[in-house]
């Protein structure tokens, strides 16, 4: 052990205390960990997107082990961003749970004061528009635009369902699912067009295919349904299927390359019936 370096038994034994002096140390710029001490916001980013995903992953899977440590590793991440906001005088990990202890405190006042919401619904609406009430409160010199604080880092699927959900509540929506579905059908008229041209221009096509996309995101919205979920469910049930398809192609000796679409596609509804 290098003078200086603490064993683990120096460490706190309350838990959080614990990583937070786990992480100081690692950042630590005499005896640190020289990997953690090249890291910034930015670098550190990926994985903390990587590991909500994975906590994700572990509830889709039911799995409370894995949950376990799934919200250790999410939880190393503010951790990890608190720590380096830390050094830069910024905020410490303290400033982080006080604030969101408040926010949660501010925007539940059914519960931490005298306003009576009895639904979820009626919440829903309470919460949104307490968070448009801090956006206008925190752009005082500018008007809030009505799609301001959608990050832009969120995952497609899910932005474009916030942005429609922004838009929806100030009466910039359809009243019904059909016209959306006329929707989906006249962008997907508009795809088949550029595919059907004599030269594919790639550029035009992504743009026509990205308003299909957002328009199946706008019909999840009006149904209540998730686009993020029952995408992730159907790439599951893909996998599942095609797995059926590997094993069973498996059990002659061949693999999907030495089969045809046929045979695939008859192994494939074969999988549809086991689920």
């Amino acid at each position: 052990m290098l003078p200086g370096r603490p064993t683990a038994d120096q460490l706190p034994k309350e838990p959080l205390q614990r990583l937070l002096a786990v992480m100081a140390w690692l950042r630590d710029r005499q005896h640190g960990c020289p990997w953690d001490l090249e890291q910034t916001f930015r670098t550190i980013v990926p994985y903390t997107i990587e590991e909500a995903y994975e906590v994700a992953d572990a509830i889709e899977r039911d799995d409370m082990g894995a949950l376990k440590e799934e919200l250790g590793d999410l939880l190393l991440q503010v951790v990890y961003h608190a720590q380096m906001a830390s050094e830069a005088e910024a905020f410490g990990f303290d400033d982080v749970a006080a604030a969101i202890a408040d926010k949660m405190v501010d925007r539940h006042p059914h519960v931490f004061g005298d306003l009576d919401i009895k639904t979820a619904d009626a919440q829903t609406v309470s919460w949104e528009a307490r968070k448009a009430a801090e956006r206008a409160a925190k752009q005082q010199q500018q008007p809030a635009g009505t799609l301001d604080g959608v990050a832009r880092a969120l995952p497609a699927l899910m932005r474009a369902e916030k942005i429609q959900k922004r838009a929806a509540r100030v009466g910039f929506d359809w009243a019904t699912t059909g016209p959306v579905i006329d929707k989906i059908e006249e962008e997907l008229g508009e795809l088949r067009t550029e595919i059907e041209a004599g030269t594919i221009d790639q550029a035009r096509v992504a743009d026509e295919l990205g308003d299909v996309l957002f328009a199946v995101a706008n019909l999840a919205r009006h149904c209540k349904v998730d686009p993020e979920v029952a995408l992730r469910a159907t790439n599951d049930k893909f996998e599942r299927r095609f797995r059926h398809i590997e094993k069973r192609l498996a059990e002659q000796g061949r693999k999907p390359a030495d089969a045809s679409l046929e045979e695939m596609e008859n192994l494939w509804q074969e999988a549809k019936t086991q689920g």
